[in-house]
């Protein structure tokens, strides 16, 4: 629900007004990864930031009016600008979306969940930011990557995040197997994710692919009630039953000795 508040300059407005610097930025804010309150995974000075900016670049309008409508804001939603980061998106059109920083204007980039532009096509917002010489500002926030990093157990020294696998069967039992070499001669954590209907096709290839002695870590949800993270090896996943993982959103990590 928006918070009640008296109408007020907002963005570069209010500071110009003020007599305050006009110094804008391009804010990157992160999006929780499920069904969790807000101050759980947000710290209160990013949520407030959050609640007051008027413009925002997403992947997906619908899901950044959600996180908006769940912090809550000092304006309307329907009076916040959100310009969607679509695939047909243009160098020329994200330049134009940023130049009100010039101004002193501050804008808020959010991915679809967790931190924008790690695994995330908001990079290119950034990069174009960086080369028009603006400031960007990272804000705390959940990242799927590193908290299941951090829970896994497995190397946080080396690591690589793949993305996904490929689709076909056979070239991505392959691909599991090249990484996993890839993991005993480097000593280097394999991260990869998966379209969540697939996860349980993904669980028991990388068993049927896998040595026995890899360690595998399994972290689904992560940050909500869902949340569960089991890392053993695969050897010992065989002998248990498969876990529910069926549409719900799962990082796979895994470390060859």
């Amino acid at each position: 629900m928006n918070s009640p508040a008296a109408p007020q300059a907002h963005g570069a407005e209010a500071r110009q007004r003020a007599g305050a610097p006009m110094n804008g930025a391009l804010h990157l804010i992160p999006v929780g990864l499920g069904d969790a309150p807000p101050e759980r995974w947000l710290p209160a000075e990013a949520r407030a930031l959050a609640g007051r900016l008027d413009t925002y670049i997403a992947e997906n309008a619908k899901t950044a009016r959600a996180f908006l409508k769940l912090i809550g804001t000092v304006r309307p939603l329907q009076e916040i600008t959100i310009h969607t980061l679509s695939d047909k998106v243009d160098a020329a059109q994200i330049k134009a979306w940023l130049a009100p920083i010039k101004a002193g204007a501050e804008i808020g980039l959010v991915s679809e969940a967790g931190c924008p532009a790690v695994a995330d096509p908001g990079a290119k917002v950034v990069d174009a930011a960086h080369k028009l010489g603006m400031t960007v500002k990272p804000w705390v926030g959940p990242s799927s990557i590193l908290l299941a990093l951090m829970a896994s157990g497995l190397d946080g020294q080396r690591f690589a995040f793949h993305g996904y696998a490929p689709v076909d069967a056979a070239e991505r039992a392959k691909q599991l197997r090249a990484w996993e070499q890839h993991s005993a001669r480097h000593n280097q954590t394999q991260m990869l994710i998966e379209t969540p209907y697939r996860n349980a096709a993904m669980f028991a290839t990388l068993l049927a692919s896998l040595k026995g002695d890899t360690r595998l870590c399994v972290a689904r949800s992560v940050t909500t009630a869902d949340e569960w993270i089991v890392t053993r090896s695969v050897s010992d996943w065989k002998q248990q039953p498969a876990p529910q993982l069926d549409k719900l959103p799962t990082l796979f990590l895994y470390l060859a000795r």
